[in-house]
């Protein structure tokens, strides 16, 4: 945890004048991390003068959407808050949640604080990034990727100088930021403590985080002394059976000088002096007894393992383990999709319609037959049909059949039709928005009455089936504009659940692995770590189609005796937007600007890492034409 030492106001509100006046901090007194949010704040545009409007304030029901979204954030922060709040109490001060935007997603705060804190919209709902409230320690935290303490007139806004903040980030189990835990009180009561013990509680929650997201997993917590095994300074590491790391805490990674990016693509015999088989032994035979480890470079820690109750009963019986389920099998760790696979789960088998919703190749159809495949209908026929593939003036005979002679050119044996075929399993409609709007109709009864009448025929036929819709379209609003039948919407929208973008994975490491098992075999690939890393910010438009084609592309390039995937391995139409953010990224983790240029290549970079990548994306946050951006890109 870095030193921070006090600076008088007068002196520090000079500097940030001479910050705005000439485009550089020329003071060697200002604390390096402020100086470079300074930075941040004069290149998003902000004036630490005069009022600023809350506009981008969520509201109630975008802020209830936002943590349905961020529930195992929320829901394992809440206790530690309560009593990180305890031991805060009666010192005009706050603790604050906020997601990994930096939107505040949940408060504590002390009666006589709270009003000052909801002058500056220090309230759920309420950005605190540094694009909207300049440096402070949320959205300085979210920028430095470190725990940070702001204090008074190290604020840039100057209508926040009476505050004094601490902010901790909390990591998931795959290294992705997940959101900052914070300390925010009158700057007058400030503690030089807060910041420590702001920070063992976030370590707190990334613990029970990382135990609760990795629980079918083979867990092993590392302390230097046999004695720290169980406290809030343990390490956590997580492995699938076959001895890869697919989570960490951050203290794990510390002790053993692992990036990030190691989780999904090292092993355990890399790690530690010890097969997968070794560890599952002795903990068969000495449950809860600590081991001594020792590290290739010779180092020695403990480690305690803790198996799942399925693997344990493997283990114990010599018998293999109750097969997971299709969504369980799809489960690589993301809060959202697990949240997603959950209610679909709960609604199986209960006569209510799925509609998935998500951009385009977010994995809508994968998710919808494993649904089917966990559902009772699995004996059953899988019928995927796309709504936006079948030409107009086949549709109707494609879905429902047709009799023997029911049109020229048509079968003369007839056809049962795609609903009848899904009968007694699940019928699938993808693209459900392009469907035209006579057919939506003619769906819309055989839903209703659960029968089915071909062209050319005058009786119907009774069919059973589960409906899983999808769409990327807004259906509501297209039923409000009259471009989708309002009555099907309904019918339909039984259950809508949203699958996140790519983007918005936090699972993006154990994903990669899960892809390069598959295609793998009996070879173990892997991604050097540099590759891995830009992969991971690049933003990926066309979400998991694409990166699954890439990744199996890539995974066809590499010669016999290759198993690491490089620059040389990728598209070349990809690879100069990965290695500019790659670049960037190293430029970031540098020294903090020393002129406009690099304070503009700073801006850049950290707009780029916001949007993941969008190069138009970044020019507009940035007020730039794309034109302008790529200029700069290329003068880096």
């Amino acid at each position: 945890m870095r030193e921070h030492s006090l600076m008088p106001a007068p002196l520090l509100r000079q500097a940030r004048h001479l910050l705005i006046e000439t485009g550089q901090c020329q003071s060697p007194s200002v604390d390096a991390v402020v100086s470079r949010s300074w930075g941040r704040s004069l290149a998003a545009g902000l004036s630490p003068i005069g009022r600023i409007s809350f506009t981008d304030n969520l509201s109630g029901i975008e802020l209830q959407r936002a943590r349905t979204q961020n529930h195992d954030l929320v829901s394992h922060s809440h206790p530690i808050m309560e009593y990180l709040f305890e031991q805060v109490r009666q010192s005009h001060s706050m603790v604050i949640l906020s997601d990994r935007n930096g939107v505040l997603m949940h408060t504590l705060g002390d009666l006589d604080f709270l009003s000052k804190a909801e002058r500056v919209a220090l309230m759920c709902g309420a950005s605190w990034n540094e694009n909207q409230r300049g440096t402070n320690a949320i959205g300085t935290a979210l920028a430095e990727f470190e725990e940070v303490e702001i204090n008074g007139a190290e604020h840039y806004l100057e209508r926040n100088g009476f505050l004094t903040c601490a902010a901790a980030p909390i990591m998931s189990a795959t290294g992705e930021l997940m959101g900052i835990l914070d300390i925010s009180g009158d700057h007058r009561s400030r503690h030089p403590h807060t910041l420590g013990l702001v920070s063992t509680a976030a370590r707190m929650i990334e613990n029970t985080l990382v135990l609760s997201a990795c629980q079918h997993q083979i867990i092993l917590k590392l302390h230097a002394r046999a004695e720290g095994i169980g406290s809030v300074a343990q390490g956590v590491l997580a492995f699938s059976e076959d001895g890869w790391m697919m989570g960490a805490n951050r203290r794990a990674l510390e002790i053993l000088g692992l990036h990030k990016s190691s989780i999904g693509s090292t092993q355990l015999n890399r790690l530690f002096d010890v097969e997968i088989d070794q560890l599952l032994a002795h903990a068969s035979k000495c449950a809860g007894r600590p081991l001594q480890l020792h590290t290739p470079s010779g180092a020695s820690v403990f480690g305690q393992i803790q198996t799942h109750p399925k693997l344990s009963i493997k283990v114990a019986a010599a018998r293999p383990a109750p097969t997971l389920d299709a969504l369980d099998r799809m489960d690589t760790g993301d809060a959202r999709w697990r949240l997603a696979a959950e209610k679909a789960r709960k609604v199986s088998g209960k006569d209510i319609p799925l509609l998935l919703l998500g951009e385009s190749g977010v994995g809508k159809e994968l998710f919808a037959r494993a649904v089917h495949e966990t559902s009772a209908h699995k004996t059953g026929p899988f019928v995927a049909i796309n709504c936006a593939a079948l030409p107009e003036h086949l549709i109707e005979a494609e879905l429902f059949g047709y009799a023997p002679g029911a049109f020229t050119g048509a079968n003369k044996n007839g056809s049962p039709g795609r609903l009848r075929q899904a009968h007694g399993g699940t019928l699938f409609l993808d693209e459900i928005g392009d469907m035209p709007l006579s057919m939506q109709t003619r769906l819309l009864r055989v839903l209703q009455e659960r029968k089915v009448t071909p062209l050319g025929c005058g009786e119907s036929v009774p069919v059973d089936f589960s409906l899983i819709c999808a769409t990327h379209q807004n259906l509501r609003i297209a039923a409000e504009k009259n471009h989708f039948r309002s009555d099907l919407y309904y019918r339909i929208n039984g259950l809508s659940l949203q699958l996140p973008a790519l983007r918005e994975r936090t699972d993006f490491s154990a994903l990669t692995h899960r892809m390069l098992q598959e295609w793998g075999g009996p070879i173990r690939l892997h991604i050097e770590p540099e590759v891995m890393k830009a992969l991971s910010l690049y933003h990926w438009p066309g979400n998991l189609r694409q990166y699954s084609n890439m990744l199996r592309t890539a995974a066809a390039m590499l010669d016999a005796n290759e198993v690491c995937i490089s620059w040389a391995h990728l598209p070349d139409d990809l690879v100069p937007e990965l290695q500019t953010l790659s670049s960037l990224q190293a430029m970031h983790a540098q020294t903090p600007p020393q002129n406009l240029h690099e304070l503009s290549q700073k801006a850049i970079h950290q707009a780029l890492e916001n949007v993941r990548g969008n190069v138009s994306a970044a020019a507009r946050q940035l007020g730039i034409s794309r034109q302008t951006l790529y200029r700069k890109l290329q003068v880096h």
